[in-house]
């Protein structure tokens, strides 16, 4: 369920709705080829897959949102889009890394071999639109890549720095004609993501 936080209005608290919000480049049509990636990984301990079908790039995670403000958000998505000059593109996905590093992985994920430019100059508009509402600015360097799996413990640290640093698998091509705005409702049995809103390249 949404969260809902509490706002004073004229003595009166109205609830209003938080939205766990992320913009996103989807793979739709590749999960096979992220399932088979993921494959490679199999007997790892502590190794949590991400559902293919829910394979993506993160341009910009923007947490949680009071409802009230998605309209003008979607707005600036679509002028960043715009902006970026980025029309319809072929991403094409292989190799693997981890995040933050061999040594401690926490993340682990599948690379953007063609694409990347047109991802990042997305990235960078939605990143000045979103900063300038108010949103968080990135703390990190922005690194074009889809997550796969998360490690909840080291135990099979050895087999999955094995497999990243011998294999270099191949997940396809894919056209690119849109960007999205997710919602993403966490569960126990894991996320489930809904589309806001689409804006097209």
């Amino acid at each position: 369920m949404p969260g809902l936080a509490g706002h004073m209005v004229k003595g009166c608290v109205t609830e209003i709705s938080v939205m766990r919000l992320f913009v996103s480049i989807d793979l739709d049509g590749l999960s096979d080829e992220v399932a088979a990636v993921q494959e490679r990984f199999e007997g790892a301990s502590g190794l949590d897959f991400v559902d293919p079908e829910q394979a993506h790039v993160t341009l910009k995670f923007l947490g949680d949102t009071d409802e009230e403000r998605v309209p003008a958000l979607r707005e600036e998505l679509r002028a960043a889009v715009d902006d970026s000059g980025v029309g319809p593109f072929e991403a094409r996905f292989g190799g693997l890394g981890v995040f933050p590093s061999l040594d401690y992985i926490s993340v682990v994920w599948l690379g953007v071999r063609d694409g990347g430019a047109e991802m990042r100059r997305l990235h960078e508009e939605i990143e000045t639109r979103t900063v300038g509402m108010g949103f968080d600015p990135e703390d990190h360097e922005f690194t074009p890549h889809v997550t796969i799996a998360r490690m909840s413990h080291g135990g099979g640290k050895e087999r999955v720095q094995e497999v990243v640093e011998t294999a270099d698998p191949d997940a396809g091509t894919l056209s690119v004609e849109e960007v999205r705005l997710t919602e993403s409702e966490l569960r126990s049995d894991g996320p489930k993501y809904t589309t806001v809103d689409t804006m097209k390249l």
